[in-house]
């Protein structure tokens, strides 16, 4: 049976990495419901924007805008990781990182990819699997800002337009409910998504058979107004999927070090049994020990 004094040792440094875990537990919490509340406040005005979008495209009107336009070949690909900066979030980057490194293979077999990077895990994963990163971002954290933002999309957008690049995936980790956070890949260039649904459908118009003309009133103009909504759009988008990451990042965290916690819970008692019984049975010996040397020397 081990020695009782190296299992109260053990014991006492599993109790000190418990107060640790079960710290990082409530930061995770705390910081969760910030991020939370600024991520569910940019999903309605995410839908919102994509509603005009769709409202512009189908007003009847001759208008059309280069972001929304599919190219014809897709020879240049560009790819957005998010993942964060810190460890002990359980699965959250490694399932980032399999699906962006599949999505890499992918793109791969059809032409040139670059992959632009967020958080050190995905720096330091790209690194590991020999897959050059041609910009890394370190500087986001649980609250991401738009103007932190802005100057990445603004990049992407010019990449775009110019024919740098034929289309831009991000790969992040969609935040649908406290209990559902999926990696996910999205398509955000060219824009098309914001016209068409999930399932590749238009949009529903507010009423059915309601004319867009009939909802908005364009002034000065309908392209003029697309010209400016679309950007627009992409760039709140994207600032969606950096809020998405981070408020599942910090979910990822509470989860695994509420699981970090009961696991040293578990593993105290257990310690704990086994100390009582090595204390035990180091007691019956030294008792034995006593009574012997009694009766040598009565007898």
């Amino acid at each position: 049976m081990a020695n009782a004094r190296a299992l109260d040792k053990r014991r006492k440094s599993i109790k000190n990495i418990k107060k640790i875990t079960r710290t990082m537990e409530l930061i995770a919490t705390a910081r969760f419901k910030k991020a939370m509340e600024r991520a569910m406040a940019a999903t309605d005005y995410t839908q919102r924007m994509a509603k005009v979008v769709s409202d512009l495209a189908k007003a009847g009107l001759d208008v059309s805008h280069p972001l929304l336009e599919p190219r014809e070949t897709t020879k240049k690909s560009a790819m957005l990781v998010l993942s964060s900066n810190r460890g002990l979030c359980g699965g959250y980057n490694g399932n980032v990182l399999r699906l962006a490194t599949q999505r890499y293979r992918e793109l791969g077999q059809i032409g040139s990819v670059s992959v632009d990077a967020a958080g050190k895990r995905a720096i330091s994963g790209f690194k590991f699997r020999d897959i050059p990163v041609n910009r890394g971002y370190l500087n986001f954290d649980d609250q991401p800002k738009f103007s932190e933002v802005d100057p990445i999309a603004q990049q992407f957008l010019d990449l775009f337009l110019t024919g740098e690049i034929d289309r831009l995936d991000v790969v992040y980790t969609k935040f649908t409910s406290i209990s559902r956070q999926v990696a996910v890949v999205e398509t955000l260039l060219p824009l098309g998504n914001l016209v068409m649904g999930d399932d590749g459908k238009s949009n529903p118009s507010r009423d059915e058979g309601t004319d867009a003309q009939s909802i908005y009133e364009f002034v000065p103009s309908a392209a003029s107004i697309l010209e400016e909504v679309v950007p627009t759009s992409f760039k709140v988008k994207l600032f969606k999927c950096f809020l998405d990451a981070a408020v599942s990042e910090q979910i990822a965290r509470m989860v695994a070090m509420k699981g970090a916690t009961e696991n040293a819970s578990d593993m105290i008692k257990t310690l704990s049994r086994t100390y009582n019984r090595a204390r035990q049975s180091q007691i019956t010996g030294e008792i034995m020990e006593v009574i012997g040397g009694v009766e040598a020397l009565s007898s």
